[in-house]
């Protein structure tokens, strides 16, 4: 079945498709990729938590029974090398209950931050939700634009600095937009906010550290997680993400555009 991608697909439509597009179901992600991520995190990597400071064990074994349970991926940990699987009716579960969290933040027209540490997949879904809040009289804040940081990798120093692209922020470098775990972006934002005393955000739409770095501030945290990006899955099974949904976030945008009309008919926005 194709669902055009400017109709809002039914429940079923929206499963169906986001297994033949690989959102969820056999994904890209590989069996050998999550399970190194999911060592990384054991072994309190910073560059795997995404702002978060787990306050449980979260051992190996620990972290892929929660991937499994949260996320889908086999709990088998003989089972090292191969395609492994997103559950797309956990998928679906989990957008909905974001669209719950959206239709509170528009009846009560909260302050909202929305941002992709993944430009060139979910930037797609982060602007059509930020124009939907935004024409729900949600007041869309963007804190520290120009803001930069550097750091050193491969033994080069790079720079990336907050910018805004249809109200999402992003982080960029010249003129490309880039991926990013860090959450050192979104705290720069809730200082930014803090030191012209503004109040921070009542919710954060993101993924990655952005996400991560608003919930464990404390901040009503919303977002998307791959199969190997176990921290947010971490944050929601402690109570600093609200909820995390479970999809591959990096398919072609365009490919999104059914699951975001189905996020947001939900959400009655």
């Amino acid at each position: 079945m194709t669902v055009a991608l400017t109709e809002v697909p039914t429940r079923d439509e929206l499963l169906e498709h986001l297994v033949a597009h690989r959102i969820a179901g056999d994904v890209a992600t590989s069996r050998e990729n999550n399970l190194g991520n999911f060592r990384r995190l054991a072994e309190r990597d910073v560059r795997y938590l995404f702002g978060i400071e787990p306050d449980g064990s979260w051992t190996f074994t620990e972290v892929l029974e929660l991937m499994a349970s949260r996320c889908g991926v086999s709990r088998d940990e003989a089972y090292l090398e191969g395609v492994d699987y997103i559950d797309p009716e956990l998928t679906v579960g989990r957008l909905e209950a974001l669209a719950d969290r959206l239709r509170q933040a528009a009846e009560n027209r909260e302050r909202v931050v929305v941002a992709t540490g993944h430009p060139t997949g979910l930037l797609a879904v982060h602007v059509e939700v930020a124009r939907a809040l935004a024409a729900a009289g949600c007041p869309l804040l963007m804190p520290a634009a120009g803001w930069s940081y550097e750091f050193q990798r491969y033994g080069y120093r790079h720079r990336r600095e907050i910018r805004y692209v249809g109200g999402v922020a992003v982080v960029a470098s010249r003129g490309d937009l880039n991926h990013t775990h860090s959450p050192r972006a979104m705290v720069a934002m809730l200082d930014a906010l803090r030191a012209s005393g503004e109040p921070w955000p009542d919710l954060v739409v993101a993924d990655h550290g952005w996400a991560g770095a608003a919930g464990q501030a404390g901040v009503d945290a919303v977002g998307f997680a791959d199969s190997n990006d176990p921290a947010l899955f971490v944050a929601e099974a402690e109570g600093k993400v609200l909820v995390t949904v479970p999809l591959d976030d990096n398919v072609q945008p365009h490919l999104y555009a059914p699951m975001t009309a189905y996020l947001l008919a939900v959400a009655g926005l």
